[in-house]
């Protein structure tokens, strides 16, 4: 099978390459990758190279493919599969294969024929032993590439925990009908956070209040969910409902006391503030999307009696450290949780439920190109604004704002009918632009393989 990848070879040395992968054979199963969303964790594999330490050490000699936020067509099954897969399938993988003596050798870091930058990969036996390829029965593709981080919001919602004052029994989840806070939560998985606690079929909030510092960005989420941004002193804000959530938009730059403003959103519950287990204004779930001291300390302040911090943000920094209240730990039962990535059943369940429509992933996406773009957009994740970059990897055209879709369509039609397929979806992302970008944008060509991957084999 020849394919057409973004192959790692160093610290920001990737390579775009004309391959062939093996067969199905018996064994394994050949998958068109028609989508892939650049994540963050993308930059940090690319960036660093040998440096990552999900990343192997000979690159420079076998090379690996990056990316792993993927949607695709199954092409080829080996007759071990035949029963669970068919050619022209719909399907996902999901990249965490979790192969024991193997946890960290992720797609996307450490496999030479999967990931998500190229045109085609083959999945061997281990891999499917795994059950990490996935059905999709939704209508769009780039919806499924969405699933991925998806999944690691689901997984999130599921790490939280909370439990009665004097009880060992651990209560899974966030609170049902509780209060919940995303600090620094408009960015692309702030924004999938927020589609999860509105929409989600298990467990929601009955107030969410979601903060960030940059009135733009704050402006649009508010806008993808149907509230209007208004200025309130020095500070934008939006206020509304969203399936029964009662939901707060609000800028806490330049607040005297945030943790005040905050709290003021819960305190007109309390009936009685003196009592020593009354949440004093505080939230049953924080989210945490920015790896910055000073938030981390002020959700020290923001948790409510038994309150669940998530720290969802990776830091990049191996000593990151916040002053936090261990008092209020020991008293109040604050607790903190993380998680790295979702499992199979997250996956799983996050695929079913774009699927079926309940959740809207597309809030998520600011950009889209084509592959020759994938790799630069990747380095430039942390310099240039905006939330998730879509790739189709078929398709020549360079990673493009859908903002500026309006301006390059005045001398551009193909950009034009972008726009107004976009506008006609309040401005994101849709099937419609997706089947015309598929129909009419320019395709990358596959030439002659360089050279043969051929994967590990690994036995469980």
């Amino acid at each position: 099978m020849k394919a057409k990848a973004w192959r790692l070879y160093g610290a920001k040395d990737a390579r775009l390459e004309d391959v062939e992968l093996e067969g199905a054979g018996d064994d394994g199963v050949v998958v068109e990758i028609v989508t892939n969303t650049i994540c963050l964790s993308d930059y940090k594999a690319v960036a660093l190279g040998t440096g990552h330490k999900r990343v192997p050490k000979d690159i420079a000699e076998n090379p690996t493919m990056f990316g792993h936020e993927v949607s695709g067509i199954v092409r080829e099954v080996g007759s071990r599969w035949a029963s669970q897969f068919r050619v022209g399938q719909r399907v996902c993988i999901q990249p965490a294969f979790n192969i024991p003596g193997h946890e960290l050798e992720t797609m996307g870091y450490a496999w030479h024929s999967v990931g998500g930058e190229t045109t085609h990969v083959y999945l061997p036996s281990v891999i499917m032993e795994m059950g990490c390829l996935l059905p999709y029965d939704g209508d769009a593709f780039f919806k499924c590439s969405l699933a991925e981080p998806i999944s690691c919001i689901v997984s999130a919602f599921r790490t939280n925990y909370h439990h009665a004052f004097g009880s060992h029994e651990h209560e899974i989840g966030i609170v049902k009908g509780g209060t919940m806070l995303l600090l620094a939560g408009c960015g692309a998985m702030g924004l999938g956070c927020i589609d999860i606690a509105c929409h989600g079929p298990e467990k929601r909030p009955r107030r969410l209040v979601v903060t960030d510092i940059d009135d733009a960005r704050l402006a649009r989420a508010a806008r993808v969910f149907g509230l209007s941004a208004r200025t309130d002193g020095a500070s934008l804000r939006a206020d509304g409902e969203v399936n029964g959530v009662e939901l707060h938009f609000v800028n806490t730059r330049g607040m005297a006391d945030p943790v005040a403003a905050l709290k003021a959103y819960n305190l007109a519950d309390e009936e009685d503030a003196s009592n020593p287990t009354s949440t004093g204004g505080g939230y049953d779930d924080i989210f945490l999307f920015a790896p910055v001291p000073a938030l981390i300390t002020q959700c020290s302040d923001l948790l409510s009696f038994g309150g669940c911090l998530n720290f969802f943000a990776g830091p990049t920094d191996q000593k990151l450290s916040a002053p936090f209240n261990f008092y209020n730990i020991h008293y109040m039962m604050h607790h903190i949780v993380a998680n790295s990535g979702g499992d199979v059943k997250d996956m799983a369940d996050s695929v079913d439920w774009i699927g079926r429509g309940y959740l809207h992933p597309e809030v998520m996406i600011t950009h889209v190109g084509g592959l020759p773009s994938a790799a630069q957009a990747t380095l430039d994740l942390p310099t240039v604004p905006g939330g998730k970059r879509l790739v189709y990897t078929h398709v020549d055209m360079p990673m493009t704002a859908i903002a500026d879709f309006a301006e390059k369509g005045r001398i551009d039609p193909f950009y034009a009918e972008l726009d107004r397929l976009c506008y006609a979806n309040s401005g994101l992302w849709c099937k419609a632009a997706e089947d015309y970008l598929l129909a009419h944008a320019p395709k990358i060509e596959i030439g002659e393989p360089m050279a043969k991957v051929v994967e590990r084999r690994i036995t469980i």
